[in-house]
């Protein structure tokens, strides 16, 4: 543990930081996993509405600096292939 004032209120705030971090990567994680659930149930329009609600908690994850942009990216591009693919 840190012995100066101002580190001790820095170890504080980043357990802080670090548990809002977490859950937000987390509920990220469940909605992309939710949209590729719905891709391969076969019900176009229930993958077409948890695609777009996928990506816009991608889109607030990199917002935040939880995710990078690419990261966020690649994940959009990936549930739109399998979304597309169902056509």
């Amino acid at each position: 543990m840190a012995n100066i004032k101002s580190a001790k209120k820095r170890v504080i705030t980043s357990e802080k930081a670090r548990r809002a971090n977490a859950s937000a990567r987390s509920m990220m994680r469940t909605y992309i996993k939710k949209a590729i659930a719905a891709a391969n149930s076969g019900d176009k329009a229930n993958a077409q509405a948890a695609y777009i609600t996928a990506q816009k908690v991608l889109d607030r994850m990199v917002t935040r600096g939880i995710i990078h942009k690419r990261n966020a990216s690649r994940h959009k591009s990936q549930l739109s292939a399998k979304v597309k693919a169902m056509a």
